[in-house]
This record gives C-alpha cells, sequence and structure tokens, in this order.
C-alpha cells in the first residue's frame, strides 16, 4: 500500500494538463510545497501542502495517532449496525479507524489513526510488530506451560511462532507476539486445557497503555 505519489503526476490529473505542461510549472518555480518553491519533480505525500499561483491545489492531510484503552465488552469495528460496536463510544470528531483488532472480551491498548501506512507498518508480517499483553488463567501456571506457550502450539491448523512468555505470578503471566490469529492466547491457552480469565494487551510495537483507564486516550507522535 503506497501513498506517494510524483509531484508531475498529480498536476496533471489536478489541473488536467499534459506532462510537459506540467514539469513546465516545476522547473520554472511555479509550484510550492510546504511554502517551499520546487523546481524538481518531487515525490509528495498526502500531507504536504501544494500551492500553485496562490491556489491551494491539497490543503495536505492532519495525521492523527492515538492510543486508546478498549474497555472489555466492546467489539472492534464502526460498524454500528453491530452491538457494542466501538463507534458508539469514540470521543473523536474525526474519521479514526483501529490498527488491527482485540477481541470483544479482551481489553487494553488499541491504536487508532487515519493513517494508513501505520496500519500498514503494524500489521504485515514481515514487520514483525511486537504485542505484549498480560493474561490471567484460572489455574496455576507451571514450567511445563510457558515451555509449550513459548515454543509454539498447533491451533487452526498451524503451529505458533515461538514468543517470549513470563511468569508474573501463580496465575498470571506475560506473553509478547509477532502474529495476530484471531483470538490466538485464547486457542493456546485452551489447548493446554487452561481458560483465560482476563487478557490485557499493554504494548504495540513502541506504543504502550501506560496509566491509561478504560475509555481513556492519549495522542502520541
Amino acid at each position: 500500500m503506497t501513498f506517494r505519489k510524483r509531484l508531475q503526476y498529480f498536476l496533471v490529473k489536478r489541473l488536467n494538463i499534459s506532462n510537459k505542461s506540467a514539469l513546465t510549472l516545476i522547473l520554472e518555480g511555479n509550484i510550492k510545497i510546504n511554502s517551499q518553491v520546487i523546481t524538481g519533480n518531487a515525490v509528495i505525500n498526502p500531507e504536504d501542502l501544494i500551492v500553485f499561483d496562490e491556489q491551494i491545489l491539497q490543503k495536505g492531510k492532519r495525521y492523527i495517532y492515538v492510543a486508546f484503552y478498549k474497555p472489555r465488552g466492546i467489539e472492534t469495528t464502526l460498524n454500528q449496525d453491530i452491538q457494542d460496536n466501538l463507534k458508539d463510544i469514540l470521543p473523536f470528531k474525526e474519521e479514526l479507524f483501529p490498527v488491527g483488532r482485540l477481541d470483544k472480551e479482551s481489553e487494553g491498548l488499541l491504536i487508532l489513526t487515519n493513517d494508513g501506512r501505520t496500519f500498514d507498518k503494524t500489521l504485515r508480517s514481515e514487520h514483525q510488530t511486537e504485542k505484549e499483553y498480560l493474561v490471567k488463567v484460572d489455574k496455576e501456571i507451571n514450567e511445563n506451560f510457558i515451555r509449550k506457550m513459548s515454543n509454539g502450539i498447533n491451533i487452526l491448523g498451524k503451529i505458533t511462532l515461538p514468543c517470549r512468555v513470563e511468569k508474573i505470578d501463580d496465575n498470571s503471566f506475560k506473553i509478547t507476539l509477532i502474529q495476530g490469529i484471531n483470538r490466538q492466547i485464547r486457542r493456546m491457552c485452551y489447548k493446554l486445557d487452561y481458560e483465560v480469565l482476563r487478557l490485557i494487551r499493554v504494548r504495540i510495537g513502541e506504543v504502550e497503555l501506560g496509566n491509561l483507564q478504560p475509555n481513556e486516550f492519549r495522542y502520541y507522535k
């Protein structure tokens, strides 16, 4: 997914002119990007302000990044036809979408943004974005549980990738994944005869939940 394009191509489409005319405008210094005169066929982005002869051709998009604590019992969907949807509880006027999912019975960090590049970077497997969770289960955790969770478990016909698992107390552990299989942690625990009682996502990449409480949020970047 790419959002960048060449200035010349943008001018051709925006002004309905030929490639030659667009290039002439650029070379003669008639185009400004973010208040700077451009004399080459620059690469532009959606957030750039582009002006030609005092006429604004592109206002520039303001990107917003939010760390939001999704409470338990809310579906990660903006579809208001679905009961307990995310859209109904968000306080933002801007159109923001969630990056990734967090199942209804889980809670914690959800990234909200209007920047599709963040979605792409976070979810594509080759970026291996770490996601960290705190998990409470219904019975005591032993070394066999930690070892098997760490090495990978067969769920949905595939072995989960190795991950970091750290025991916190008798019934709680921290797990760091680079995968995004649907209900992965719950399914892994179920295969080992454990039931998840509470699951909180506390980190996605470098973005942390911090001291946010359910329904609270903070802007970042």
